[in-house]
């Protein structure tokens, strides 16, 4: 009978301590008011029409090294099937526009030589173009995003001649392996070039 009792005595002790605890916390714990909702305020659709794009640049460098990679994977001692040389693939009638009457061997030999020639034909180029930047750059042109380093990168892989061609009627310039001045203009768009 004991255990009975405290049992008993145990369950009205836990009865009552609960109720108290109830008790006190709805003393604290006030009924949320419903709000009011307010209706939606819809904003009218705006449409934009826009040929223009913000983009972010890349650097000259980054640049010079993707056109690098593209031309001749990076390395300053290889000559094509068509006798084009070094890291940015030049011809020896292109180095001699811009001013470097060299061998084929002092070229290939000399990786600061080559960096130079690459940044003298794009200041030839871009001097070159310098009207067709300034009109196209950030426009689309025969469904063509333009900027100037893609205009650059296109120069040099078809000339100037073959860019003003396509800026004006759409026509495309392809190298021997196939590569369309349209693959640079798109694939080297969006660099900030200094030179």
């Amino acid at each position: 009978m004991k255990k009975g009792s405290i049992i008993a005595l145990c369950m009205f002790s836990a009865f009552f301590v609960m109720s108290m605890t109830v008790n006190r916390i709805s003393n604290f714990v006030k009924p949320i008011s419903l709000l009011t909702p307010k209706p939606l305020t819809l904003v009218p659709a705006v449409e934009v029409k826009s040929t223009s794009f913000k983009i972010l640049y890349k650097t000259q460098m980054d640049f010079l090294t993707a056109i690098g990679h593209r031309e001749s994977s990076g390395r300053y001692d290889i000559v094509n099937q068509f006798g084009y040389m070094g890291k940015y693939q030049f011809g020896k009638k292109t180095l001699k526009w811009i001013g470097f009457d060299v061998t084929q061997e002092e070229f290939l030999n000399n990786p600061s030589l080559q960096e130079q020639a690459m940044l003298a034909l794009m200041k030839k180029n871009k001097k070159s173009l310098k009207r067709h930047i300034e009109k196209y750059d950030g426009k689309i042109v025969h469904n063509v995003f333009i900027t100037e380093s893609g205009l650059i990168a296109a120069a040099h892989l078809g000339g100037v001649g073959s860019v003003r061609k396509f800026l004006r009627n759409g026509k495309e310039f392809k190298d021997g392996f196939g590569t369309s001045i349209v693959d640079y203009i798109e694939k080297f768009n969006g660099y900030k070039l200094v030179y």
